[in-house]
């Protein structure tokens, strides 16, 4: 099965990075966190990655097709391309497709389906780290035999929590997940039959795509426990890049 990674947005709430290199590219821990997003996926022996690029995608391009000295490829590269490249000591095909500045996630996803030969496949978004089982996720999605597997994951709060009564406090936890409630994770394992729900470029995976799957009863969540983080800020950077080089969360 392959790996579709929507890599295509400005990630405009990052600030002055991306206005140099494309939100896949910044740099949390030692690689950017594309490269990590990439290596969950390889722990588990899935290595053949499509890039729906969009925003700055020519950067992406650069960084993987690089020779050992650094230097840029002079070859004239035409959108769906494939390479093989060794990450982590470890073979991965990649194909680079450019799905446009200005389509959504769901046209991404559209575009990038034409070059799926399986009937199943994983997609994800290009901002997002899990120490999430890609074994048990992918065991689900074939039990269940629904359209879509998500991945659903606890949000982690940005603020110390009380409890109060009246004035007093009688609670105070600092920062721990909010139990209440579960959210998209980002993982998918979806079938190719889902993506009729997908109308045109402008199309939002996360709205009606999605939405309509649910309301024909072919949405089944994968519950992720542990470790889960986006990053859409720089405060979600800062908080990864903590976290990667603490080493307290591997990949």
């Amino acid at each position: 099965m392959k790996v579709i990674i929507l890599a295509g947005g400005s990630g405009s709430r990052l600030g002055e990075i991306t206005k140099i290199i494309p939100k896949p590219l910044v740099k949390v821990g030692n690689f950017p966190i594309l490269v990590y997003i990439m290596k969950i996926y390889l722990n588990y022996g899935v290595n053949d990655f499509i890039l729906a690029l969009g925003y700055k995608g020519e950067k992406i391009i650069e960084y993987f097709t690089r020779d050992k000295l650094g230097k840029k490829t002079k070859k004239k590269l035409k959108s769906g391309f494939r390479i093989k490249k060794k990450l982590f000591n470890k073979t991965c095909y990649i194909t680079f497709l450019d799905t446009g500045q200005k389509s959504m996630t769901g046209g991404r996803l559209k575009k990038a389906a034409k070059f799926l030969k399986h009937e199943n496949f994983y997609l994800t978004y290009g901002d997002g780290l899990a120490n999430i089982n890609i074994k048990k996720l992918t065991k689900l999605h074939f039990k269940k035999k629904k359209l879509v597997t998500i991945t659903a994951v606890r949000p982690p709060a940005r603020f110390g929590e009380l409890k109060l009564k009246g004035d007093d406090v009688l609670n105070f936890t600092e920062k721990k997940p909010i139990t209440s409630s579960w959210i998209n994770g980002g993982f998918f394992v979806i079938n190719k039959k889902f993506l009729k729900f997908i109308k045109n470029d402008s199309s939002i995976l996360e709205q009606y795509p999605l939405e309509k799957a649910a309301k024909e009863r072919q949405l089944i969540a994968y519950k992720h426990e542990k470790f889960w983080q986006c990053m859409d800020t720089k405060r979600d950077r800062d908080k990864l890049n903590e976290i990667l080089k603490s080493k307290k969360i591997k990949f």
